[in-house]
Order: C-alpha cells, then sequence, then structure tokens
C-alpha cells in the first residue's frame, strides 16, 4: 500500500505518477467482454486496417480507466475521486508501453472539502499526449 498523501503535502505543479501500462490484445478482449464494448476495431486486426487504422486500438473509455486509476492511487485510502474528464486526441495500440501523468494545478477548499484539481494525460511512448483530461481529488487534510 502506498503511503496516504494529504492536501498539505501537494501545492500547484506537484508531479503525480508516473503510472506505466503495457496493453496488450488479450486485456482489449478482457477489457470488451467486461464493457460489452465489441467494436472489431479493438481485436480484429484485418478490420481495423481495411478501417484505416494502424491495426488495432485501445478502447478509449480502458484509457480513461488507466488515468482512473493514476487518480485513484494518488488520492490513496482515505481520498478519492471526485470528477474525471479525458479526451481522446490520439490513438494507442497494444504492444507499445503508455504512460499516465499529472499535475497538481489548484487546491481548495470548498464545503468542508479538501479538494485538488489536476491536469492528467496519457502519453505514447514518442511522449505525445494522446489523452489529456483533468481529475479533482479530495484528499484528507491532516488539520481535520
Amino acid at each position: 500500500m502506498a503511503k496516504q498523501i494529504y492536501f498539505e503535502d501537494v501545492e500547484p505543479g506537484f508531479e503525480i505518477g508516473p503510472l506505466e501500462k503495457d496493453p496488450t490484445t488479450q486485456q482489449l478482449v478482457k477489457y470488451a467482454g467486461a464493457s460489452g464494448d465489441f467494436y472489431q476495431i479493438h481485436y480484429d486486426k484485418d478490420f481495423a486496417i481495411a478501417n484505416k487504422l494502424p491495426g488495432v486500438i485501445l478502447h478509449g473509455a480502458l484509457k480513461n480507466g488507466f488515468l482512473a486509476q493514476l487518480m485513484t492511487d494518488f488520492a490513496g485510502e482515505h481520498g478519492w475521486l471526485s470528477k474525471l474528464s479525458v479526451q481522446y486526441r490520439g490513438m494507442d495500440v497494444p504492444g507499445v508501453k503508455i504512460v499516465c501523468k499529472g499535475r497538481v494545478v489548484r487546491k481548495r477548499v470548498e464545503n468542508g472539502r479538501h479538494l485538488v484539481d489536476c491536469e492528467i494525460w496519457l502519453e505514447n511512448a514518442k511522449g505525445e499526449k494522446t489523452t489529456p483530461g483533468s481529475a479533482t481529488v479530495v484528499l484528507p487534510s491532516r488539520a481535520a
């Protein structure tokens, strides 16, 4: 279990992650079964190529899930993810490592909750941000 981070431990610019993932085609098939997203571009190479893709590509919602994991890991056992939003700006493929990262943008206290707003993103092997987004986590406070 990772050490719990507290509201007082972070300031704007604080880096979150990295969380590395090595997605496989087997993971895509399992995700399709769990999510019900059986669009062939995620498991049928010939179909994907016929649709002008480089091959099978990761589900956007799976990448969203990876970024959610980054943030729940950051929030720890006593914090929680309050808001998550991502945009799909690039395709990622199985067999190529991807990295989830983030950065604290702002801290605030609202209705007694200690909120931390973050910029998050998923990078491909070239360092390109294929899935940018934002998240808000609620962190415990040492003062509470």
